[in-house]
């Protein structure tokens, strides 16, 4: 029978590039395309291009076999230099042969790399009329849906254009953790980490609100690891701050993986430790304001609560309240809130911790308890449940 939909024939694909130019989270949440592709073309190779600073997200990605970069530090250099990067890239995608190009990222980059590429089926996003040269580039469009729709479901929306439609258990996030980062990261297990800056301000909550939480944390006897990216002005930010470690700019993202998959409890922003949370199902709190919890919150994660402000002009996607940079949905964010989540959280955590130390001793005593299925144990981690608080 004639398939319904308009999709390509991938049983001659034999290498494959994904194209995501955007943000390490962004990067982080892209993952489970290649884990769904090469599940679906076996044989295939799967290369990715990405931001040079991307590089460690996918590192030890089992599915990927190249990457391939963009380096922000070429905007640094003249004109007749980028361009020599520029081509030097397309040069070489050229070159590789590829079968099948996906763009998952809006903008002239990725159209431009799938014309260049040759490849017979090129994917991409459906940007209208407006932008008829480019959709004419690719063979088959993603047409962009106009409601709220996480992140990782409108990756993998490129992959449904083309026939392939991933089971629920099969859009886990991946990060790999080397060895390595595991043991320099060892000291800090089971500590309470807090990422409460970025680069981008207006997605911050107040220093004065960070200080009490903190405090709080401090006082239950609690071991506190403050964090944050390597940008100097987040790093100033923390400085004095009251917390067991400060480990803001210190780390790599491998590092930073190894402290999230470790920690016993992880406070964030919205930025890439959210995510972190997510593919490692570290009990998580979330601070959203003026971004959309729905496009961008935790990702199958039951062990993970969002906070945020129910406010009409919520998530607004602004720079602040009226492009001022301060955003009244995260100032106005109640400590009280953060420390009642987090107490709930982690005397959760405790229980299922007795839980898993009886049912251990309880398989010593009964060996007949060792044979029950994984089916018959599984709990309800395969879906997202996430409680949303917000003032009326």
């Amino acid at each position: 029978m004639k398939p319904y939909g308009d999709y390509p024939d991938l049983k001659q694909v034999r290498r494959i590039l994904v194209v995501k130019l955007r943000h390490l989270g962004d990067v982080l949440l892209s993952t489970p395309v290649m884990s769904n592709l090469k599940r679906y073309c076996p044989g295939a190779k799967i290369d990715v291009l990405v931001y040079g600073e991307a590089r460690e997200i996918l590192e030890g990605h089992p599915d990927v076999s190249e990457l391939l970069f963009v380096e922000r530090g070429w905007k640094k250099h003249s004109l007749f230099k980028r361009l020599f990067f520029e081509l030097q890239l397309l040069r070489k995608i050229r070159k590789n042969q590829y079968d099948l190009v996906i763009n998952l990222t809006e903008g002239d980059r990725g159209a431009i790399v799938g014309f260049v590429s040759g490849a017979k089926i090129r994917v991409g996003q459906d940007q209208g009329r407006r932008h008829l040269f480019f959709r004419k580039i690719y063979t088959h469009r993603v047409k962009p849906c106009s409601t709220p729709r996480h992140r990782v479901e409108r990756d993998l929306d490129a992959l449904r254009c083309m026939g392939i439609f991933p089971t629920q258990e099969e859009r886990q996030l991946f990060f790999a953790v080397p060895k390595e980062a595991t043991v320099r990261m060892a000291p800090y297990r089971g500590a309470i980490v807090v990422h409460a800056v970025s680069r981008w301000r207006f997605k911050c909550w107040p220093l004065e609100s960070v200080r009490a939480l903190l405090s709080q944390l401090l006082e239950q006897n609690l071991r506190v690891v403050l964090t944050s990216g390597k940008d100097p002005v987040e790093v100033e930010l923390l400085e004095g701050l009251p917390c067991s470690d400060n480990l803001a700019g210190k780390l790599s993202l491998k590092e930073m993986g190894a402290l999230i998959q470790g920690a016993r409890l992880c406070i964030t922003i919205d930025s890439l430790p959210l995510h972190l949370a997510s593919a490692f199902k570290t009990p998580l709190i979330a601070l959203f304001g003026p971004s959309s919890e729905v496009n961008w919150g935790p990702w199958m994660h039951p062990k993970a609560r969002v906070v945020a402000q129910n406010y009409s002009c919520r998530p607004c996607n602004l720079d602040g309240c009226g492009g001022s940079k301060v955003s009244d949905c995260l100032v106005t964010l109640p400590v009280k809130r953060l420390i009642q989540l987090q107490q709930e959280l982690m005397q959760q955590s405790s229980s299922e911790s007795e839980k898993e130390e009886y049912s251990e001793s309880e398989k010593e005593e009964y060996p007949e308890l060792s044979d029950l299925g994984e089916e018959q144990l599984e709990s309800s981690e395969s879906s997202s449940e996430f409680t949303r608080l917000g003032r009326g």
